[in-house]
């Protein structure tokens, strides 16, 4: 028997589905106006004349053409996992092909873990320091900190009221930035000389330091990302028509702001954020308030895709897992407690230590470069996998290896004046994914599986043995075993040797989770008929597993086909139709201390201890009711059989 449920990608190309993708997808792209030419002028060294603007700008332009629009919007948006996008659904995609491919995976995905601290933290704190023009005394510091702590205050209550405002919000946001931009534009039309390609290759080359300025430049496209893991909520023909708009505003802003710094130049008034000097004094109040608004909602978008990422994790077994909720009815929305809290707690630290947006510069990109470049790897594999021909492989590669390496170079220069920090805390999430993922497998080499049919009559006989008192009229174990021929020797050592169990029926679950993200299917197999049946959940890696909800449907639907009979075995609460009793065992495996593992492995199954005690228990992560569930504990030495060897003298 098998129930299906696949949803089908939302490609629909509508007006709404335009605004919504706006809210959804480009907070972070579209706020990049609000820091980078202010950080290109800090890089400038002092150099500033119509050369070096017109090739900064032009610099801006063709990587958002070659890096944004190529490389994301045109060829990665095609790698759609179901409809679903995004590093680790790329990776769902391809993990069969190459086993070291999960290295790629958790680098990628903890490169963009962290780009979600560094980003709430510098648009929030240049947005609020906007106010600085009109009002030179007033605490940023303090009033950046309200804001953050008010943004993750409201997570655990959905946000699915004031997500309904972000579409419009970011569509007055982009058309702010397009009449800003034009403005000046028209006072300076020079400016679209930098359409030229010439000025960048131009500013790099010929300008000292001018490849170095290529880390303030990558700044305008680290929201790229966000435009591939957000594919699944807005589906790829809204993102490409979107960012038609988008773009077009972008660069009309920043060319605006490179018309004004020309002109200001000239009369030697030189204000450091052009972003907000361009605006009109009198619209300068308003001005912040829409940037604030704007900064509020890519953030809000990198903290939904941090939950976004973990909940994927944790399917794929690269994360721990953790309590998550469903604030609202929404779809896809979620609230992760420990992770909005320690994003919270980094944002902080992240504000406190910089304090201010252009200090934060210098930590922010470096990451983001490193995701970028696993993203390339991983989509290099995808191609392979669609059998793209070899020289447009090789051309991929060798293109966005280049471009990619040559902006984690010019990154790499700010290493010490704070993109260290956003590498300590990606490599602090890549330690714990890798040691999740590391301990997983080591566990799962002292997993032994046995044959069904050669215990078939032991179940049976201890069914039917009255001498052993009734455990449970239904008992039902978790189990790992990929294939229903298959038994793990802890699940008959349960049965038969800790504590003989007799039940009148067996049930063995197993989930199995698929490369693909909505997958919802289950088969039943009836072992024994009646005596021992294994029902295997086939589930996407990002439906969670509320597998006594499940479990609980695949009953109901039995029942309904007459294939089994859920009414009490005991003859008195028969009588009144009350339903059989379930029993569930999970069994936990944990070492034996007589037992050593080579020394690094040891380390990692130290901390993987510790991080099993810091996670959400099975019981609670499958949804199952405390109260009839029993969790054993199973030493690795009764599975391997491996024991000390005594020799006896006389």
């Amino acid at each position: 028997m098998m129930k299906k449920k696949l949803p089908l990608p939302h490609n629909a190309l509508t007006l709404a589905g335009i605004i919504i993708t706006m809210g959804i997808v480009y907070g972070d792209i579209g706020t990049s106006p609000l820091y980078v030419m202010k950080a290109i002028l800090s890089a400038s060294r002092g150099t500033i004349e119509p050369d070096f603007i017109l090739g900064a700008i032009s610099c801006i332009i063709w990587t958002l053409t070659l890096q944004t629009t190529v490389k994301y919007v045109m060829i990665t948006l095609r790698a759609d996992n179901r409809g679903e996008g995004g590093i680790l659904a790329l990776y769902a995609l391809v993990r069969k092909r190459k086993k070291w491919l999960f290295a790629v995976a958790i680098i990628g995905g903890s490169a963009l873990l962290a780009d979600g601290v560094i980003t709430p933290s510098i648009t929030i704190v240049s947005a609020v320091e906007g106010l600085q023009l009109a009002y030179p005394h007033i605490p940023i510091i303090p009033v950046a900190l309200l804001i953050v702590a008010l943004l993750f205050l409201i997570q655990q209550f959905g946000t699915t009221a004031i997500g309904r405002s972000f579409g419009p919000m970011m569509a007055i946001w982009f058309g702010m930035l397009a009449f800003l931009g034009i403005v000046q534009l028209i006072q300076l039309p020079m400016v679209l000389k930098s359409f030229n390609p010439y000025y960048a290759v131009h500013l790099l080359y010929h300008y000292p330091h001018g490849f170095l300025l290529l880390g303030a430049v990558f700044l305008c496209t680290t929201g790229a990302e966000a435009l591939y893991s957000d594919l699944g909520h807005c589906g790829i023909n809204n993102i490409r028509v979107s960012w038609i708009f988008v773009k077009a505003t972008l660069i009309l802003n920043y060319l605006g702001q490179g018309a004004w710094i020309l002109m200001q130049h000239k009369e030697g008034n030189l204000i450091p954020n052009p972003f907000f000097a361009i605006m009109p004094s009198w619209f300068l109040i308003l001005g912040v308030l829409i940037s604030t608004a704007a900064a509020v909602i890519a953030s809000q978008a990198l903290i939904s895709g941090s939950y976004t990422i973990i909940s994927e994790a944790i399917q794929l077994n690269f994360w721990p897992k953790v309590r998550i909720s469903y604030p609202t009815t929404r779809k896809g929305q979620m609230y992760i407690y420990s992770i909005n809290w320690l994003l919270f707690a980094a944002v902080v630290i992240v504000i406190l230590m910089f304090q201010t947006s252009s200090n934060m510069e210098a930590a922010y990109g470096l990451a983001i470069t490193i995701t970028m470049l696993m993203t390339t790897l991983l989509m290099v594999h995808y191609l392979m996998k669609i059998k793209r021909k070899r020289w447009m492989i090789i051309l991929f590669l060798t293109v966005y290896f280049t471009i990619e390496g040559s902006f984690m170079a010019a990154n790499l220069a700010k290493f010490i004046h704070g993109g260290w920090f956003t590498i300590l805390l990606a490599g602090l999430i890549a330690f714990v994914m890798y040691v999740w993922q590391r301990g997983r497998r080591i566990k799962n080499q002292f997993t032994r599986f046995v044959k069904i049919a050669d215990h078939v009559n032991t179940i049976k006989d201890i069914s039917q043995d009255v001498s052993i008192q009734k455990y449970a009229t239904n008992l039902v174990y978790i189990t790992h075993a990929d294939y229903p021929t298959d038994i793990e020797t802890k699940i008959l050592y349960s049965i038969c040797n800790k504590k003989p169990k007799r039940a009148d029926t067996y049930w063995l679950l197993h989930v199995h989770i698929t490369d693909e993200p909505h997958t919802m299917e289950y088969s039943v197999d009836k072992i024994i008929p009646g005596v021992l049946m294994r029902v295997e959940f086939r589930l996407g890696f990002k439906v969670q597993p509320r597998i006594n909800l499940f479990f609980k449907h695949v009953l109901e639907e039995l029942v309904a086909d007459s294939e089994i009979n859920l009414e009490s075995g005991y003859p008195s609460l028969r009588k009144h139709h009350i339903p059989a009793d379930f029993h569930y065992i999970i069994i936990r495996r944990i070492q034996n201390y007589d037992f050593d593992f080579p020394a690094f492995e040891q380390f990692v199954m130290d901390v993987y201890r510790w991080l099993t005690k810091m996670s959400t228990s099975d019981i609670r992560a499958y949804g199952l009711d405390t109260s009839n569930v029993v969790e054993e504990r199973v030493p690795f030495v009764i599975e391997t059989g491996k024991r000390n060897i005594l020799k006896r003298v006389v």
